[in-house]
C-alpha cells in the first residue's frame, strides 16, 4: 500500500522541499497552502508527474474548521495517513511590548493550535497505518528571540507538544520534530550579513530546505525515535 503524507505549507520554501522529496521517497500527497496555491498545485503537479497521488488544498491555518476540514481532505483522498508534516507557520517581528493580544493569538493559532488540531484529527489514521509526525520548529524554539518573541514562544510550545503528543500516541505512532537554523536567509539580510552568519556556523554553509527535507525523511522513518528535536542548523546553535 502506497503511503500517504500531509504537509502544511507546502507550497513554499521548506515545506515545498519537504513534499517534494517525500514524493520523490514514494509517498502520495496532500499539500495545503493559505495564500501560495499557485506553488501547492505546482508541488502536486509535480508528484503526479513522478507518478503519485497528489492534491493541493487552500486552508487558512488560524480557523479551526479549516484545519479540521484538512484532516478530512486527507481521509477522504487517500482512506489512510501514515505522515503528517506540520510545516505552515508565520514568521512575524515586533518587540515583546508593542505586541497586541491579537498579534499574539494569531501567531498561536497557526503555530501551535493548529498542529495541535492536526495531530487530533488525524490521530486515528496515524494509528492505523503506525505511521508518524514531524513538526518543524526552528531555533527560536530552543533560544529566544527578542525580535520575535510571539514566534518564538509559539515554536517553544511546538516543541512541548511534540514530547506531550509522543507520550499520548506511542506506541502507535512517533512523533518527533526539527528545528531548521540558517536555511533560506530572509530576504531582507545583505550578502554581508549572510556571509558573517556564514563564518558562525562550524559546518561553513548556510543550510538549505533539503538539508531540512532529509532530516523529516529519517525521522518518518526512524523507527525507534519518538519525542525528539534535531537541530538542522550546520552546528549554529553550539556558536
Amino acid at each position: 500500500m502506497t503511503p500517504a503524507a500531509l504537509v502544511t505549507g507546502g507550497g513554499v520554501r521548506v515545506g515545498r522541499a519537504v513534499a517534494l522529496s517525500l514524493a520523490a521517497d514514494g509517498y502520495d500527497l496532500l499539500v495545503s497552502c493559505n495564500t501560495s496555491l499557485a506553488g501547492a498545485a505546482e508541488v502536486a503537479a509535480a508528484a503526479r508527474q513522478s507518478g503519485r497521488r497528489a492534491h493541493a488544498v487552500s486552508a487558512d491555518l488560524s480557523r479551526e474548521e479549516d484545519v479540521v476540514r484538512l484532516a478530512r481532505t486527507a481521509r477522504e483522498r487517500f482512506g489512510r495517513l501514515d505522515l503528517l508534516v506540520n510545516s505552515a507557520a508565520s514568521f512575524v517581528a515586533n518587540d515583546l511590548l508593542d505586541v497586541t493580544a491579537d498579534e499574539w493569538d494569531a501567531v498561536m493559532a497557526v503555530n501551535l493550535r493548529a498542529p495541535f488540531v492536526l495531530i487530533r484529527e488525524t490521530a486515528d489514521m496515524l494509528r492505523a497505518s503506525r505511521g508518524a509526525v514531524v513538526n518543524v520548529a526552528d531555533l527560536s524554539a530552543l533560544r529566544p528571540w527578542t525580535s520575535h518573541p510571539h514566534h518564538s514562544v509559539s515554536k517553544a510550545g511546538l516543541l512541548h507538544l511534540t514530547r506531550v503528543a509522543a507520550r499520548r500516541l506511542a506506541p502507535a505512532v512517533r512523533v518527533n520534530a526539527v528545528a531548521p537554523g540558517y536555511v533560506l536567509p530572509p530576504r531582507h539580510h545583505t550578502p554581508d550579513v549572510v556571509e558573517r552568519t556564514r563564518r558562525r556556523i562550524p559546518l561553513g554553509r548556510v543550510g538549505t530546505p533539503d538539508d531540512v527535507a532529509s532530516a523529516v525523511r529519517f525521522l518518518a522513518r526512524a523507527d525507534y525515535i519518538t519525542g525528539q528535536v534535531i537541530a538542522v542548523d550546520g552546528g549554529l546553535g553550539l556558536a
